[in-house]
């Protein structure tokens, strides 16, 4: 079996400058390259997308295209970088962007497309905030219809206040993100490969009617 992942970088930085987050997404990308898995970044700043809650925003918004490769992927990671102690927000953005996936469910079983995806999140910073990041957006795609496996998220902050980020402070030596980053990688392909074989079937539409039966 064939497994592609899609990273989408939430930096604040429009290509060429250089990202933190997407130095750690690479190592993230290179071991799941080691274990056999394609993978692609998405610089989303790089792109028009617009502010909403739609999958779909009007002339000029590049969204779809990005979500159409979201829904051709295995495996979801979400990359930021930590501002003001909370998730960037280009991150916001696309968590916002995705909550019109709830409107696009199967027709016959209701089922969100995010549905058997295995989802993770890397994070960097040199300010506190990590844990808080990741598990707010951990959580926004659990409910959107992701999987997530134990140890779905890497990070590596700095210091408190500011100070150098990631790249130069030599975080490519630091044994927790290090450590993280392999557990992520593997649990994520462990999950991809799971939902392949035993995809969630749960019938939404039923369980709505199920729910409606006992509700007023």
């Amino acid at each position: 079996m064939s497994f592609k992942a899609l990273f989408l970088n939430c930096t604040l930085k429009p290509s060429p400058e250089v990202s933190n987050t997407q130095a750690l997404i690479d190592k993230v990308a290179s071991l799941l390259s080691n274990l056999g898995v394609e993978s692609e970044t998405i610089r989303v700043v790089d792109h028009d997308v617009k502010f909403g809650v739609s999958s779909e925003e009007g002339p000029g918004d590049e969204w779809p295209q990005i979500l159409e490769r979201i829904k051709a992927c295995d495996i979801l990671v979400i990359g930021m970088p930590i501002w003001f102690g909370v998730r960037s927000s280009v991150a916001q953005l696309v968590m916002e962007r995705l909550d019109g996936t709830y409107a696009e469910g199967d027709a016959e079983t209701g089922r969100y497309p995010l549905y058997n995806k295995a989802a993770g999140v890397i994070v960097t910073g040199n300010e506190d905030g990590a844990h808080d990041c990741c598990a707010n957006t951990l959580f926004n795609l659990s409910h959107l219809g992701c999987t997530v496996p134990p140890n779905a998220d890497c990070y590596w902050v700095g210091d408190a206040g500011p100070g150098p980020s990631y790249i130069e402070a030599g975080g490519d030596r630091h044994l927790y993100t290090n450590r993280t980053a392999r557990y992520m990688a593997h649990n994520l392909l462990w999950a991809a490969q799971a939902l392949k074989a035993h995809p969630i079937t749960t019938d939404l539409k039923a369980l709505d009617e199920e729910a409606g039966s006992f509700s007023r």
